[in-house]
């Protein structure tokens, strides 16, 4: 099975590198790296809960291929996202003497990869990482690209970098041993590709729901495939976020932002936070006469079906909004927000109305 792992390329100049996507290759996970690096010595961040699911196997891979290895281990869930966690990892690395010929592999979901590859920019002044993502989320989005970030206590992601692998590791097997909220959460990024970029492949989604809420192997590498080819041909473009065009990747995520913190990033998943997120804003969108009201109710059709939350958490509007302007696309102290005027195409708004962003987190 390995053998039809497919790859996609994220096109970089000198810092372009491979996904490679497929069901059982993790397998591959040794000679993946060892095509890529020349180090001998890896520090493997995961977390408790991928640990002894995956982590702590792949680490002994690597041993037996003569690597000294490092598994440093953090608490799951978006918490160990924060400074104080980075600041453990650094001390530890620097006890375990990582250099520059060091290298760190993230094994885990979105905050592992984000917190890792945070660690991986910084730690003399940048080391070489790999990404091998087990969520669904991370696989489609979090792990491809190049962003990597730690939360302040009231701003998601605010203190990071731009800092790309020199890989992706992706198998939808251990798809498996996700718990349905987790997986179900990833569904959130996947939609959002279609609604953005491609409304065929949103298309495709409605029409294979049962597929993909059965987990089939074959639906699922398709679903990351497309997803990485999309979220690649946006980075290769706006690597660094300069021209507004990679914004559109965070649809949904202004709200999404907000209803997390508001929640102490304990209440939603982050997933679940974008798949409410996308219904405000296709309200929102609705409301500023640039979709009409088929658009959000197909959108919610296919998110219910995908068993995704939609109805907007209990938290006073105004409180959302002022968390709102913690976005980092605020611009000159104003809103503005990735809107669709179609399926398949958003563009970042400006001056929008707080009326109406209040009005937007109300369903109809």
């Amino acid at each position: 099975m390995a053998n039809e792992a497919k790859v996609t390329r994220v096109n970089l100049a000198h810092r372009s590198y491979d996904i490679q996507i497929g069901s059982g290759n993790l397998t591959e996970f040794v000679p993946f790296l060892r095509e890529r690096t020349k180090s001998n010595h890896a520090v493997i961040i995961t977390d408790t809960t991928v640990d002894t699911l995956y982590a702590d196997k792949l680490g002994d891979q690597l041993a037996d291929d003569q690597w000294e290895v490092h598994l440093l281990v953090v608490d799951a869930g978006e918490r160990s996202k924060c400074s104080e966690v980075a600041a453990d990892l650094w001390e530890t690395m620097l006890a375990e003497g990582t250099d520059r010929q060091s290298i760190v592999v993230a094994i885990g979901g979105g905050v592992v990869g984000d917190l890792a590859g945070f660690v991986a920019a910084t730690f003399t002044r940048g080391l070489s990482f790999f990404q091998v993502p087990t969520t669904l989320l991370a696989q489609v989005d979090s792990s491809v690209g190049g962003k990597v970030g730690i939360n302040l206590p009231g701003a998601k992601n605010m203190v990071g970098a731009f800092w790309q692998p020199l890989g992706v590791l992706v198998d939808v097997e251990v798809l498996n041993t996700l718990p349905d909220r987790e997986y179900r959460a990833g569904l959130a990024e996947v939609v959002k590709y279609g609604v953005i970029l491609d409304a065929d492949f949103f298309a495709y989604l409605e029409q294979q729901t049962e597929a993909i809420n059965n987990r089939d192997a074959e639906t699922l590498r398709y679903v990351v495939e497309r997803c990485c080819q999309l979220k690649a041909g946006v980075v290769e473009k706006d690597e660094r976020e300069l021209t507004g065009l990679r914004a559109v990747l965070n649809y949904g995520h202004t709200y999404a932002h907000a209803f997390e913190a508001a929640g102490k990033y304990e209440a939603l998943l982050h997933g679940e936070a974008v798949s409410i997120g996308m219904m405000c804003a296709a309200r929102l969108a609705a409301r500023m006469g640039r979709v009409d009201n088929q658009f959000a109710s197909r959108q919610q059709a296919l998110l219910e079906a995908l068993g995704l939350p939609i109805a907007t958490p209990n938290h006073d509007g105004n409180d959302l909004v002022a968390l709102m302007r913690h976005d980092k696309k605020v611009d000159e102290g104003k809103l503005r927000f990735v809107l669709p005027d179609r399926m398949g195409h958003v563009e970042l708004v400006k001056d929008v109305r707080t009326d109406d962003v209040l009005a937007s987190l109300i369903a109809e």
